[in-house]
């Protein structure tokens, strides 16, 4: 029997939410777009030119007033505003998806942890990066054993945005949690976290660069795992030569590989899942090598297939979460831990000291 499909809102309009969320969504069966929330006339009108058959919101309260109407929530709203919004959500009886970061702490990550494990319901983390074609070579490659022990990770999320673009997201107002430490900060963490899990120590080197900036452009975060895997980890708006997204060695054989997922680019264009075949797929030139005693520049090492990134596989979980019992794809509680090491990483580069956690 065909189920009816959960309904929906969507707070937020801006890159997150028409980039990520609201493609995604509308592709995943299931789910449907019911609501879009967004003050802006233009994103209203955005919204409805590329989902006819939604309803536009003008304010939050407006949407929570007919929360019986809903399924799910969505906040894909400013970083400052995802606690707020994600705990009306829980107390209206509403399962949340919140993009990351889920808040500005870690306690404040785990109090609406709490407060959804205490209403019986669905909070799940947005962190589509774990679906980035790369990272599932990655883990692929970590379950068949190719590269043997691993002893460091080194992970890039680099650009070349030699001025500001302003906006929250490089306001330099603690409240509105910007800064890239928060922003790419949170994936590439959050990655490092799944693979080789727990953190015990961190160091970070942070910097604002860029004449005008406010917030950090250009970090650099050490994690210790428990392990015994160190995690060197680089987001910057200032790299003139982007370096490898992934340099990954272990005591077999290494892991190099450039250039970011295509899904990203992919929905930028307007491009959507489900459209088309090669969805997440990239060509095989860009493919990684894995290899050990030569660089891969001189011919070291051989190709390894890239496999396809997969962000719908996000949305799809959430669906099977709540309609099937299915797991929930990102906890709460895996994103507090992920803030705790982006806590440590703030003091760590504040005072000069490594944290132990």
């Amino acid at each position: 029997m065909t189920r009816t499909p959960l309904r929906v809102g969507l707070v937020g309009y801006g890159l997150a939410g028409s980039v990520f969320h609201a493609p995604l969504i509308a592709a995943t069966e299931g789910l449907a777009l019911d609501t879009v929330v967004t003050s802006n006339p233009e994103r209203q009108k955005q919204a409805l030119a590329e989902f006819p058959d939604v309803r536009v919101a003008a304010t939050a309260d407006e949407l929570f007033g007919r929360a019986a109407e809903l399924d799910l929530v969505v906040v894909a709203s400013p970083n400052k505003t995802h606690v707020p919004l994600a705990t009306t959500a829980l107390e209206a009886g509403l399962p949340v998806v919140v993009d990351k970061p889920i808040a500005g702490t870690a306690a404040g990550a785990r109090e609406l942890a709490a407060l959804a494990e205490d209403r019986g319901l669905l909070l799940s983390v947005f962190q589509n990066r774990r679906w980035d074609n790369d990272f599932l070579t990655l883990r692929k490659l970590l379950a068949e054993g190719e590269l043997g022990d691993v002893w460091r990770f080194e992970s890039r999320f680099e650009r070349w945005r030699p001025q500001p673009k302003g906006g929250w997201r490089e306001s330099g107002d603690p409240e509105e949690i910007g800064g890239l430490l928060y922003d790419l900060g949170s994936h590439v963490v959050d990655q490092a976290l799944v693979l080789f899990g727990p953190a015990v120590q961190v160091y970070a080197e942070s910097d604002i660069r860029r004449p005008g900036a406010q917030a950090d452009d250009d970090t650099f975060i050490a994690v210790t795992h428990a392990g015994g895997v160190r995690s060197h980890l680089y987001v910057s708006a200032t790299t003139a030569q982007l370096g490898p997204r992934f340099r990954v060695l272990g005591s077999k054989a290494g892991y190099l590989k450039y250039g970011l997922d295509p899904q990203e680019a992919a929905l930028r264009e307007g491009r959507r899942p489900g459209t088309a075949a090669d969805w997440g797929t990239e060509a095989e030139e860009l493919w990684g090598r894995v290899g050990a005693g030569e660089s891969p520049v001189t011919g070291g090492g051989r190709p390894e297939p890239t496999l396809p990134g997969d962000y719908p596989a996000y949305y799809a979980a959430v669906t099977r979460a709540l309609t099937d019992g299915g797991p929930n794809p990102v906890t709460a509680l895996e994103a507090a831990a992920t803030l705790d090491v982006l806590e440590a990483a703030r003091r760590s580069a504040r005072d000069q000291v490594a944290v132990t956690l």
